[in-house]
């Protein structure tokens, strides 16, 4: 990509899409497009198809979706894979419309059957059943990556479907009905912290910040209770760290990318990982919280384990670079920062 490329990142304000946005315009790309959901609905074709006919985007990367945690997925099973299905359909059809040079579409670790072999590798996609509580979003995303390779193949696009694992860092969703387990546990250990200290006037301004608190969140504080057994184990991911290895990936010379078309897909993670409950030490510890844990096995679980393979990103030269403890300590600056509790 050239740095007077027209570029479009597709869901900017999200937590990916932010990364990108904040990435590129670091390594001085002039020509950085977006749109906020109010000005353009990426679930209407006829309107993405005008916004393409008028923009003429060199690159895009399709970082939009809805997205959400074990509880979301249980809960809207419908909206997650109508809303996927529609905007990637829409972005990457008007994408080889219009002459994409290179479209770089986001999905998910979830993409992998639920008793995959660990870790995770790229080929392992669709050996096995979807884990029963994301499997509509997974269903959508893997749409999405078949999309990529048959428009790759028919039409001889350019269009890389990666795969990272789970995300966290500035600008995530704190909103416990709907957010994933790291950011949930960050607002959880706070909320708890903050309870202990009795101060809940900054409890009621988080709220306000955050939305409505879950009664049974609420009751159980100065304790905190998180689902399942806490022996899952999880791989997580930067999300900066993530942004460095989509643009890395864009600037690929043709020669090593025409290597993997017109099916490529690769896996972005950092190679290892952790339980549950070594995950929820550490975000209290990075918190301050002293308080009492409880894991309540009633609730689902989820996958038991996801560590994706990273070799053939680390073959073509990139590597994740932050560690955790440092990464969840810089999203809770950030969380505090943003919201002022």
């Amino acid at each position: 990509m050239t740095r007077d490329a027209k570029i479009f990142v597709a869901g900017h304000r999200g937590l990916v899409g932010s990364a990108i946005h904040r990435r590129l315009l670091a390594d001085g790309y002039r020509h950085v497009i977006t749109r906020a959901h109010a000005e353009l609905d990426l679930t209407d074709n006829n309107r993405v198809a005008d916004f393409f006919a008028q923009e003429r985007p060199d690159f895009v990367f399709l970082a939009a979706a809805k997205v959400g945690g074990i509880h979301a997925n249980n809960t809207y099973p419908a909206e997650f894979i109508y809303q996927n299905l529609m905007i990637e359909s829409t972005v990457i059809h008007q994408s080889h419309v219009h002459g994409v040079k290179r479209l770089l579409f986001l999905g998910s670790s979830c993409i992998y059957p639920k008793l995959a072999p660990q870790p995770m590798k790229e080929e392992h996609l669709m050996t096995g059943p979807l884990e029963p509580t994301n499997a509509p979003y997974a269903t959508a995303k893997i749409a999405g990556i078949e999309m990529c390779w048959s428009y790759n193949r028919q039409y001889g696009t350019a269009f890389i479907p990666v795969m990272p694992t789970n995300l966290y860092g500035p600008h995530d969703n704190y909103d416990l009905e709907t957010s994933h387990v790291l950011p949930a546990m960050i607002r959880k250990f706070h909320l708890a912290k903050l309870a202990a200290a009795g101060d809940h006037a900054a409890i009621a301004r988080d709220e306000a910040a955050h939305g409505p608190i879950p009664a049974a969140v609420k009751a159980a504080l100065p304790e905190v209770i998180l689902w399942g057994t806490g022996a899952p184990l999880r791989e997580f991911l930067f999300v900066d760290d993530l942004a460095d290895a989509c643009v890395f990936l864009m600037n690929q010379p043709d020669a090593v990318l025409s290597e993997h078309l017109p099916s490529p897909l690769f896996n972005i993670g950092v190679g290892a990982d952790l339980t549950i409950r070594e995950l929820a030490g550490i975000v209290a510890r990075v918190v301050g919280f002293g308080g009492r844990i409880t894991f309540d096995p009633a609730m689902p679980d989820g996958t038991p384990r996801k560590l994706l393979d990273t070799t053939r990103m680390q073959a073509l030269g990139w590597r994740a670079r932050t560690p955790l403890e440092e990464g969840i300590a810089r999203a809770y600056e950030d969380y505090k920062a943003r919201y002022r509790v």
